[in-house]
């Protein structure tokens, strides 16, 4: 989802178009609330149950069967800001602006960084039980859509409850090629 904000206007639309501003109320406020005049937003909007777990089903129930927090809009990226592009600056950039921004929100979150180290960070996914994690070279501008730059792996604990479902690593290449590579031998193995 991406979350555009002008002046005192916000939207939440969609990957596929459709406009989630009414739906998500609580998270056009919180947007329109952060100081900034122009902003743009790449995440996704996510629901936790007791244990901080994402249950991305119980956005489409009215009342959640359990005890929950309401709608999250959980930021990968700052794309723009005070009018000014940010998408051709590198990821590292980008993400430090969006920490800063989004400080003292509790609404809006920045997704969390897990261990530089691909290895690492795939092992935090497996201890974690989580689904997977989406890696980014630190270096890299915004490019929209899927990239060959960008290495998606899911873990085995994929079709059970997790704790969100992508996690942004800033990783280098020869560590990306490597993870890679043992995701390909684990899954052929």
């Amino acid at each position: 989802m991406t979350a555009y904000k002008s002046g005192g206007k916000v939207s939440l639309i969609s990957r596929n178009g459709r406009d989630h501003t009414q739906r998500f109320a609580g998270i056009a406020e919180a947007i329109r609330l952060i100081p900034e005049s122009t902003l743009t937003l790449d995440g996704e909007v996510a629901i936790y149950d007791q244990r901080l777990v994402s249950r991305f089903e119980w956005m489409r129930h009215h009342a959640p069967p359990e005890l929950a927090t309401p709608p999250l809009f959980m930021a990968f990226d700052c794309l723009c800001i005070e009018r000014k592009d940010l998408r051709p600056n590198p990821l590292y950039v980008r993400r430090n602006i969006l920490e800063e921004l989004l400080y003292k929100q509790d609404q809006v979150l920045p997704v969390r960084r897990l261990a530089d180290d691909g290895l690492k960070a795939w092992q935090q996914v497996l201890d974690g039980g989580w689904e997977g994690y989406v890696a980014k070279d630190p270096q890299s501008p915004y490019v929209g859509g899927r990239t060959l730059l960008e290495q998606s792996r899911r873990s085995p604990f994929g079709s059970q409850p997790r704790e969100q479902a992508a996690r942004t690593v800033d990783v280098g290449p020869k560590t990306r090629q490597l993870v890679t590579r043992l995701a390909l031998l684990r899954q052929w193995s």
